[in-house]
């Protein structure tokens, strides 16, 4: 039985992608697009219901899961909407405050909800080996990262460098608020030990590169997870959507319950 999918955003880059790729496999079925209303003409032929807001479209696709890539303040209101409607979604948006994670969290309690900073199956199992290798090396290892960005990103550090930060930070025992270092300039001194840099690059229309360095004394270690398409991310939230049509409200899920 194919998972009737929502796709909000669906003007956008992970929008169309998502789409497309549903559109292509029997797995899925295409139950709705939803864009702002400046963007709608970019939909206009689709084989599905299109509208300006989730709430036209979720009346006429009962039982549909929705996709939402697109920035914070939008997707909260879709979970707002998915909440009232009973119908479950998945957010692989990235900037939300710690409030808005608070209320994603509350609502998760009323309807399906999934979260991830990135769905690609590579990423999350870095999350699994990285602390393992972090507590091999001992704290003699500085730890670093590099994030690279397309030229219009617009949250910096990216979700998943602060995904990754904050299981190296766990598996050193620190929380990640206390020892992040996103910018060096000037004087500054020597580097404390308890730090772990996370810098952010952007440019061209660079998917998402991540490179992880271990430094200790003599030698250098680097861990790197580069994206070459967007579809990774896309094929990760569809297979989510999937999963996520099976569970019942009660937390927040990610990745890791998916696998």
């Amino acid at each position: 039985m194919s998972t009737a999918i929502i796709v909000v955003g669906a003007a956008g880059r992970m929008g169309r992608t998502i789409s497309t790729l549903a559109a292509a496999d029997p797995a899925y079925r295409l139950a709705g697009l939803v864009d702002d209303k400046d963007h709608l003409a970019g939909l206009a032929g689709a084989d599905c219901p299109v509208a300006a807001t989730l709430e036209e479209i979720l009346p006429q696709a009962p039982g549909a899961v929705i996709i939402d890539f697109t920035a914070p303040a939008v997707s909260l209101e879709s979970a707002r909407s998915a909440a009232r409607a009973g119908h479950a979604l998945v957010i692989g948006t990235t900037g939300f405050t710690e409030a808005q994670m608070g209320e994603l969290r509350a609502l998760a309690a009323k309807s399906p909800l999934f979260w991830s900073s990135n769905m690609s199956i590579g990423v999350n199992v870095l999350l699994k080996i990285l602390p393992e290798l972090t507590r091999a090396l001992g704290e003699s290892y500085d730890i670093e990262m590099v994030e690279l960005h397309h030229n219009r990103k617009k949250d910096a550090p990216s979700g998943t460098a602060l995904t990754l930060g904050e299981c190296l930070a766990r598996a050193r025992g620190w929380e990640l608020g206390d020892v992040r270092c996103s910018g060096r300039d000037g004087i500054i001194g020597e580097r404390p030990r308890a730090q772990i840099g996370i810098q952010a690059v952007r440019g061209g229309d660079v998917v998402g590169v991540h490179t992880v360095y271990f430094m200790g004394p003599g030698e250098r270690i680097e861990v790197s997870h580069q994206a070459h398409s967007r579809e990774t991310f896309a094929q990760g939230a569809l297979r989510a959507a999937a999963w996520l049509a099976t569970r019942k409200p009660g937390r927040l899920y990610g990745m890791q319950d998916m696998f």
